[in-house]
């Protein structure tokens, strides 16, 4: 069972995405919250394996929770936006989010999307996730923050998947790419993200588009 925490601070929205989640026999919603803070206190007392949350919430926003959440290591964090590309989807792959949805998602898409960051994958809708990398390194190349000797640490078949995140790949293609078993790549995906001090692939995709691998 895949445990999920909602947060969602529009009452409908959050009564909407529980009933869709709890419709797969494999996903189990184990609380709600209606604002940011309630849903970091909630992570920190259910542990879900996953918190689906909403970018703009009262009293503490959305990418803020996400920061908090990732840091204690709580649960994976999968954001959901009104917007494609924004700020807040910025910030909130900064502050380590495993992925992101627009709120129009259809519903069979949220519960792929739920189970994929369940598998450990936190790359959604690779046409989409694609071009939110691509502009997001394209923005913060203006003021680069990392260069290239941060590939010293890593091996050539950590740097090689490292190359297939920043293209969107899951694992899966990940493994047919490089003729690798899928868990030798999640192995890989676990070490050069302990490795370059990254909190999800999401992190290292967007690595591998500034650094240009």
């Amino acid at each position: 069972m895949i445990r999920v925490l909602v947060a969602e601070d529009q009452s409908a929205v959050r009564a909407g995405l529980v009933l869709i989640l709890r419709s797969a026999p494999d996903i189990e919603v184990v609380g709600e919250a209606a604002d940011g803070e309630r849903a970091v206190a909630l992570a920190r007392e259910l542990r879900p394996d996953l918190v689906l949350m909403d970018v703009q919430m009262p009293r503490l926003d959305g990418v803020s929770a996400t920061r908090q959440v990732v840091a204690e290591g709580l649960a994976d964090v999968l954001v959901l936006t009104t917007f494609d590309l924004d700020e807040y989807v910025f910030g909130a792959l900064r502050a380590g989010a495993a992925g992101f949805l627009l709120k129009n998602t259809e519903a069979k898409d949220l519960i792929a999307a739920v189970r994929t960051v369940g598998r450990g994958e936190g790359l959604i809708a690779p046409a989409v996730t694609r071009r939110l990398i691509a502009e997001f390194a394209t923005g913060s190349a203006r003021e680069p923050s990392v260069d290239l000797s941060v590939l010293d640490a890593l091996t050539r078949r950590e740097r090689e998947v490292l190359s297939c995140l920043g293209e969107g790949l899951p694992n899966a293609e990940i493994a047919v790419r490089l003729d690798m078993a899928e868990a030798t790549v999640k192995t890989h995906v676990s070490r050069l993200l302990g490795k370059l001090d990254l909190r999800s692939r999401v992190q290292a995709a967007v690595l591998a588009q500034e650094l240009g691998i």
